[in-house]
């Protein structure tokens, strides 16, 4: 009789460990989950910004990893370089400014070219002809894979005289390298090793 009590002592002393445990795996199991839902809760809670609206309220903005818009951002960066460069009217503060705002886009291989055309009397001829050159970026192909990343830029380049209006094939190479953001860089790019690569006459259409 004594033995079966000891036995029975026994096994209940059995269940008592496995049910405690099973309690301690689930509690274990239950803390772990809680740990990692509040890492997961406070990693999304980082990627939202506040903005105050004029003082009066509080926006929500999401952030993200910025080299997801880094493709993005050299595309415009050539583009807007482009639109500076080769956008003039006949106005020499006009041209100036232009290129003083493209100068701060790119390396001295872009001074280079706009003091050979200038010594060419190319701007000379654009403001004494009464002239307007617009740029129209057809495309902008940047290779990703290599750094510094190779750039080729397609464009179409008018040139509106009073008689007539010339349009021109403008096929551009370059190389980006990253830069520091400032007010006049936003991107945060430089332009290197500016050429010209092909700029032909496609139509002249009389006015």
């Amino acid at each position: 009789m004594e033995f079966k009590i000891l036995r029975n002592i026994e096994n209940s002393f059995r269940q008592i460990r496995l049910y405690s445990l099973i309690f301690a795996v689930l509690c274990l199991l239950i803390a772990g989950f809680a740990v990692w839902k509040s890492y997961q809760f406070a990693q999304e809670q980082r990627e939202k910004i506040y903005v105050l609206d004029d003082g009066k309220s509080l926006m929500l903005a999401l952030s993200q990893d910025a080299s997801i818009n880094r493709p993005v951002e050299a595309r415009e960066h050539v583009r807007r370089f482009h639109e500076l460069f080769f956008t003039l009217a006949p106005e020499k503060n006009a041209i100036e400014s232009n290129m003083k705002r493209a100068f701060n886009l790119a390396d001295k291989s872009a001074f280079d070219y706009y003091k050979d055309l200038s010594e060419k009397g190319y701007y000379n001829r654009i403001i004494s002809g009464n002239i307007q050159q617009r740029i129209e970026v057809d495309s902008v192909v940047c290779n990703f894979d290599t750094y510094p990343y190779a750039v080729t830029t397609y464009a179409r380049q008018s040139i509106v005289r009073s008689s007539n209006v010339t349009n021109r094939s403008l096929i551009t190479s370059c190389s980006l390298v990253n830069s520091v953001r400032s007010d006049s860089n936003p991107q945060g790019f430089t332009i290197e090793k500016f050429s010209v690569l092909q700029n032909n006459d496609i139509e002249t259409i009389e006015r």
